[in-house]
């Protein structure tokens, strides 16, 4: 099996926004951040924000953020907002299914059972569980243009007048 390109952005968006804990986080940043194409990101939080998982907030302070804690967002949760297929083999949707063996195969049968294994650990996985290493990841993303720097700076500074 291989999820697509899809679904591991829409993966790392949602880390990338439970990283920042709470904090409206601009499509340009996470795309620069990914070094991904911003539309590609817009499509995806566009879908996730459909699916609930995030809230998306227009304007100059716009931007998007988790729409709960990331304790509540399972994997599993994430994966299937972002990923319309998990047919295995052809045998798996009755409408495509052409295999002329497929009365007699025990093969869809464990490729079931792995799959239910498969969603099992992932519904047992948060969003959370994910960045517990928030420190390395933040490490390993590209670095903040310097006008977001900037801008967290001026916000962190102001948090902390308050």
């Amino acid at each position: 099996m291989k999820l697509t390109q899809y679904s591991d952005l829409g993966l790392r968006l949602l880390m990338y926004l439970a990283l920042r804990k709470g904090e409206s986080v601009t499509i340009q940043e996470a795309s620069d951040r990914f070094a991904v194409s911003k539309n590609h990101m817009v499509k995806i939080s566009h879908q996730l924000t459909k699916e609930g998982l995030i809230e998306s907030t227009r304007g100059r302070n716009g931007g998007v953020r988790l729409a709960r804690a990331p304790d509540t967002i399972s994997v599993e949760e994430a994966l299937r907002a972002t990923e319309d297929n998990f047919d295995l083999v052809e045998c798996f949707g009755a409408k495509k299914n052409h295999c002329v063996i497929s009365g007699a195969c025990k093969l869809s049968g464990v490729f079931e059972e792995a799959l239910a294994a498969f969603f099992a650990v992932l519904r047992q996985t948060s969003l959370a569980d994910l960045v517990k290493n928030g420190k390395m990841i933040e490490k390993f993303l590209l670095p903040l243009p310097k006008e977001i720097q900037i801008k967290s700076l001026t916000r962190s500074n102001a948090a902390a007048k308050s």
